[in-house]
Order: structure tokens, then C-alpha cells, then sequence
């Protein structure tokens, strides 16, 4: 079974067992987090188009943990002016596996 869900803003093609790096989430590792709001649903050559959420469908995962993001530089200059700025950043992510993939009822 596939599914095309949203997860904080983002759209994932997520499958049964699969590990995927999402925004970071509010639960705390080894919890269970359930998501509703799946756009497709694909299963035995049938899919399921929601408009904009398939009513029922939802995907259960578990969260594995939580890791920041590799680092990025931003550099800015003025040419001329003497003006240097460099800053980093490292973005949160929170690890899930994908357990169950369904429809309620």
C-alpha cells in the first residue's frame, strides 16, 4: 500500500516500514503518532484521489527520534562597505518509521 500524505506542510510517498525525516514533531521517541490527512491512496492497482483529504484513510508511525539537519552557511557581503556577516544553521527533524497504512470503517 502507498500514500501520499502531508506531515507540517510537507508531502511524503510514504509505504509500510518506511524511515523518513519529517519537521520536528511535539512526541516524544518510541510514541505513536497518527496522521489524517492523506491526499492518495494507492493499493492492488486502485487508487484513491481525496479532494483534498481521502475521508477515513490515515497513516500510523512511530517516532525513532530526534536529529538536527545538516549545516547550512549563510554568508553576506556588501562589496566596497567592509561589511562581513557569516551565520549557521541546522534545522530540527524528527525521525518516524511508517507502521500502518489504512482506512477507518
Amino acid at each position: 500500500m502507498l500514500a501520499i500524505v502531508k506531515i507540517g506542510g510537507h508531502q511524503y510517498k510514504v509505504k509500510e516500514a518506511d524511515k523518513i525525516f519529517v519537521q520536528k514533531l511535539n512526541a516524544e521517541p518510541g510514541s505513536k503518532v497518527k496522521f489524517s490527512s492523506v491526499l492518495l491512496l494507492q493499493e492492488n492497482g486502485k487508487t484513491l484521489v481525496g479532494n483534498p483529504f481521502v475521508q477515513g484513510a490515515f497513516v500510523e508511525a512511530t517516532v525513532l527520534d530526534h536529529v538536527k539537519g545538516e549545516k547550512i552557511i549563510v554568508f553576506k557581503k556588501k562589496r566596497r562597505k567592509g561589511y562581513k556577516v557569516t551565520k549557521g544553521h541546522r534545522q530540527n527533524y524528527t525521525q518516524i518509521e511508517i507502521n500502518k497504512i489504512g482506512i477507518e470503517g
